[in-house]
Protein backbone atom coordinates (compact mmCIF):
# COMPACT_ATOMS: atom_id res chain seq x y z
CA UNK A 1 0.00 0.00 0.00
CA UNK A 2 2.87 2.22 0.08
CA UNK A 3 3.74 1.58 -3.83
CA UNK A 4 3.80 4.98 -5.61
CA UNK A 5 1.54 3.59 -8.66
CA UNK A 6 -0.82 1.16 -6.66
CA UNK A 7 -0.44 2.40 -2.56
CA UNK A 8 -2.28 4.89 -1.26
CA UNK A 9 -1.32 7.85 -3.03
CA UNK A 10 -0.44 10.25 -1.55
CA UNK A 11 1.10 8.84 2.09
CA UNK A 12 3.03 6.43 -0.37
CA UNK A 13 7.33 6.65 -1.04
CA UNK A 14 8.68 8.25 -3.94
CA UNK A 15 9.60 4.39 -5.46
CA UNK A 16 7.54 0.87 -6.86
CA UNK A 17 7.54 -1.44 -4.22
CA UNK A 18 5.77 -4.31 -6.11
CA UNK A 19 7.47 -7.24 -8.11
CA UNK A 20 7.59 -5.30 -11.33
CA UNK A 21 9.69 -2.58 -9.32
CA UNK A 22 11.97 -5.68 -8.02
CA UNK A 23 12.64 -6.65 -11.52
CA UNK A 24 13.38 -3.08 -12.58
CA UNK A 25 15.55 -2.14 -9.92
CA UNK A 26 17.61 -6.33 -10.45
CA UNK A 27 17.81 -6.36 -13.56
CA UNK A 28 16.22 -9.33 -13.34
CA UNK A 29 14.12 -10.40 -17.00
CA UNK A 30 10.67 -10.79 -16.14
CA UNK A 31 11.20 -14.57 -18.03
CA UNK A 32 12.96 -15.56 -15.59
CA UNK A 33 10.25 -15.04 -12.69
CA UNK A 34 9.17 -18.89 -11.50
CA UNK A 35 7.41 -16.81 -8.42
CA UNK A 36 6.53 -14.47 -6.30
CA UNK A 37 6.38 -14.97 -2.26
CA UNK A 38 4.52 -12.41 -0.75
CA UNK A 39 5.60 -11.58 3.14
CA UNK A 40 2.86 -10.46 5.39
CA UNK A 41 2.13 -10.08 9.75
CA UNK A 42 -0.22 -11.83 11.13
CA UNK A 43 -1.69 -8.38 11.88
CA UNK A 44 -1.14 -5.36 10.01
CA UNK A 45 1.00 -2.16 10.35
CA UNK A 46 1.82 1.40 9.18
CA UNK A 47 4.06 4.05 9.69
CA UNK A 48 3.52 7.64 9.46
CA UNK A 49 -0.05 9.22 8.15
CA UNK A 50 -2.55 7.85 5.64
CA UNK A 51 -5.58 6.00 5.32
CA UNK A 52 -5.10 2.78 8.11
CA UNK A 53 -9.03 1.03 8.16
CA UNK A 54 -8.32 -1.34 10.77
CA UNK A 55 -5.90 0.59 13.02
CA UNK A 56 -6.58 -0.54 17.01
CA UNK A 57 -7.78 3.02 17.70
CA UNK A 58 -10.28 4.36 20.88
CA UNK A 59 -11.47 1.11 22.81
CA UNK A 60 -8.67 -0.94 21.05
CA UNK A 61 -5.81 1.16 21.81
CA UNK A 62 -4.70 -1.16 24.83
CA UNK A 63 -4.92 -3.46 22.34
CA UNK A 64 -2.78 -2.04 19.52
CA UNK A 65 0.40 -1.20 22.32
CA UNK A 66 0.07 -4.35 23.59
CA UNK A 67 0.73 -5.97 19.88
CA UNK A 68 3.40 -3.39 19.34
CA UNK A 69 5.51 -4.41 22.80
CA UNK A 70 5.20 -7.86 21.34
CA UNK A 71 6.34 -7.48 17.99
CA UNK A 72 8.90 -4.80 18.91
CA UNK A 73 6.77 -2.66 16.10
CA UNK A 74 8.88 0.35 15.95
CA UNK A 75 10.96 1.59 13.55
CA UNK A 76 14.61 -0.06 12.96
CA UNK A 77 16.50 3.88 12.16
CA UNK A 78 14.02 6.16 14.06
CA UNK A 79 12.42 4.42 16.89
CA UNK A 80 9.17 5.77 15.79
CA UNK A 81 6.06 3.52 16.82
CA UNK A 82 4.15 2.15 14.19
CA UNK A 83 0.82 2.00 14.22
CA UNK A 84 -0.56 -1.05 14.48
CA UNK A 85 -4.07 -2.88 13.23
CA UNK A 86 -5.67 -6.41 13.04
CA UNK A 87 -5.11 -8.22 9.67
CA UNK A 88 -6.48 -6.45 6.61
CA UNK A 89 -7.77 -9.64 3.94
CA UNK A 90 -9.24 -7.42 1.85
CA UNK A 91 -5.84 -4.89 1.12
CA UNK A 92 -3.84 -8.38 1.72
CA UNK A 93 -5.83 -9.56 -1.74
CA UNK A 94 -5.67 -6.48 -3.55
CA UNK A 95 -1.77 -6.78 -2.98
CA UNK A 96 -1.76 -9.95 -3.94
CA UNK A 97 -3.15 -9.47 -7.23
CA UNK A 98 -0.91 -6.60 -8.22
CA UNK A 99 2.14 -8.83 -7.70
CA UNK A 100 0.43 -12.17 -8.56
CA UNK A 101 1.47 -13.89 -5.39
CA UNK A 102 2.11 -17.77 -5.70
CA UNK A 103 2.42 -18.64 -2.05
CA UNK A 104 2.82 -16.02 1.27
CA UNK A 105 4.95 -16.16 4.27
CA UNK A 106 3.05 -15.13 7.04
CA UNK A 107 5.35 -13.57 10.25
CA UNK A 108 5.35 -13.18 13.64
CA UNK A 109 2.11 -15.60 14.82
CA UNK A 110 4.09 -15.98 18.24
CA UNK A 111 2.99 -11.81 18.86
CA UNK A 112 -0.83 -13.31 18.72
CA UNK A 113 -0.90 -16.08 21.24
CA UNK A 114 -1.68 -13.68 24.30
CA UNK A 115 -5.02 -12.58 22.43
CA UNK A 116 -8.90 -14.18 23.42
CA UNK A 117 -10.20 -13.52 20.16
CA UNK A 118 -8.58 -12.05 17.33
CA UNK A 119 -10.45 -10.01 14.46
CA UNK A 120 -9.84 -9.98 10.64
CA UNK A 121 -11.18 -7.18 7.98
CA UNK A 122 -12.59 -9.03 5.42
CA UNK A 123 -13.41 -6.21 3.07
CA UNK A 124 -15.36 -1.72 3.45
CA UNK A 125 -18.29 -0.48 3.26
CA UNK A 126 -18.52 2.73 2.17
CA UNK A 127 -21.42 5.21 2.33
CA UNK A 128 -23.42 2.03 3.67
CA UNK A 129 -22.40 -0.02 0.08
CA UNK A 130 -19.88 -2.89 -0.06
CA UNK A 131 -16.59 -2.24 -1.96
CA UNK A 132 -16.25 -4.47 -4.59
CA UNK A 133 -12.72 -3.42 -4.99
CA UNK A 134 -10.14 -1.42 -3.05
CA UNK A 135 -10.75 2.20 -3.29
CA UNK A 136 -8.70 4.03 -5.12
CA UNK A 137 -8.89 7.40 -3.32
CA UNK A 138 -7.16 7.89 -0.36
CA UNK A 139 -9.95 10.39 0.84
CA UNK A 140 -12.26 7.23 0.37
CA UNK A 141 -9.91 5.06 2.37
CA UNK A 142 -10.55 7.49 5.24
CA UNK A 143 -14.44 6.87 5.38
CA UNK A 144 -14.57 3.24 5.12
CA UNK A 145 -16.23 1.19 7.39
CA UNK A 146 -14.38 -2.21 7.90
CA UNK A 147 -16.44 -5.75 8.19
CA UNK A 148 -14.78 -8.07 10.91
CA UNK A 149 -14.68 -11.47 11.10
CA UNK A 150 -14.04 -12.56 14.76
CA UNK A 151 -12.04 -16.13 15.18
CA UNK A 152 -10.91 -17.31 18.97
CA UNK A 153 -7.35 -17.02 19.98
CA UNK A 154 -5.11 -19.91 20.97
CA UNK A 155 -3.80 -18.38 23.96
CA UNK A 156 -0.95 -21.04 24.04
CA UNK A 157 2.90 -20.31 23.03
CA UNK A 158 3.63 -20.70 19.31
CA UNK A 159 7.08 -19.56 20.09
CA UNK A 160 9.78 -21.29 18.15
CA UNK A 161 7.33 -23.84 16.45
CA UNK A 162 8.77 -25.85 13.22
CA UNK A 163 6.04 -28.39 12.18
CA UNK A 164 2.48 -27.07 11.14
CA UNK A 165 0.79 -30.11 13.26
CA UNK A 166 2.68 -29.07 16.41
CA UNK A 167 0.65 -25.58 16.21
CA UNK A 168 -2.49 -25.25 18.67
CA UNK A 169 -6.05 -25.98 16.90
CA UNK A 170 -7.25 -22.75 16.81
CA UNK A 171 -3.71 -21.23 15.29
CA UNK A 172 -4.30 -23.93 12.28
CA UNK A 173 -7.68 -22.14 11.55
CA UNK A 174 -6.79 -18.62 11.92
CA UNK A 175 -4.08 -19.54 8.95
CA UNK A 176 -5.97 -21.49 7.01
CA UNK A 177 -8.76 -18.46 7.22
CA UNK A 178 -6.32 -15.74 6.58
CA UNK A 179 -5.40 -18.23 3.28
CA UNK A 180 -8.97 -18.80 2.26
CA UNK A 181 -9.74 -15.00 2.13
CA UNK A 182 -6.10 -13.67 0.43
CA UNK A 183 -6.95 -16.43 -2.01
CA UNK A 184 -3.37 -17.87 -1.66
CA UNK A 185 -1.65 -20.76 -0.17
CA UNK A 186 0.31 -19.97 3.11
CA UNK A 187 3.84 -21.45 2.47
CA UNK A 188 5.78 -20.22 5.37
CA UNK A 189 4.71 -19.09 8.77
CA UNK A 190 6.82 -17.40 10.70
CA UNK A 191 7.22 -18.01 15.07
CA UNK A 192 9.69 -16.09 16.39
CA UNK A 193 12.31 -13.53 14.99
CA UNK A 194 15.22 -16.14 14.63
CA UNK A 195 15.58 -18.28 11.44
CA UNK A 196 15.67 -21.61 12.73
CA UNK A 197 11.68 -20.45 14.55
CA UNK A 198 10.34 -20.95 11.02
CA UNK A 199 7.62 -23.52 9.45
CA UNK A 200 7.88 -24.82 6.18
CA UNK A 201 4.76 -26.08 4.62
CA UNK A 202 5.94 -29.27 2.45
CA UNK A 203 3.32 -29.46 -0.01
CA UNK A 204 3.54 -25.77 -0.58
CA UNK A 205 5.04 -23.70 -3.52
CA UNK A 206 8.09 -23.10 -1.00
CA UNK A 207 8.23 -25.82 -0.02
CA UNK A 208 9.46 -26.89 -3.10
CA UNK A 209 11.28 -23.93 -4.21
CA UNK A 210 13.47 -25.22 -1.47
CA UNK A 211 13.71 -28.67 -2.43
CA UNK A 212 15.37 -27.85 -5.59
Amino acid sequence: MLDVDHGTYPFVTSSSTVIGGALIGTGLAPRHLTGVLGIVRTYTTRVGEGPFPTEMLDGEAEMGQLIRERGREYGASTGRPRRCGWFDAFATRYAAEINGFSSVALTKLDVLDALDEIKVCLGYNLDGERCDSLPSVSQDLRRVEPVFATLPGWKTSTLGTTEMDDLPPNALRYIEFLSAQIGVEIGLVSTGPERSQTIIVKDSNVGRWLAR
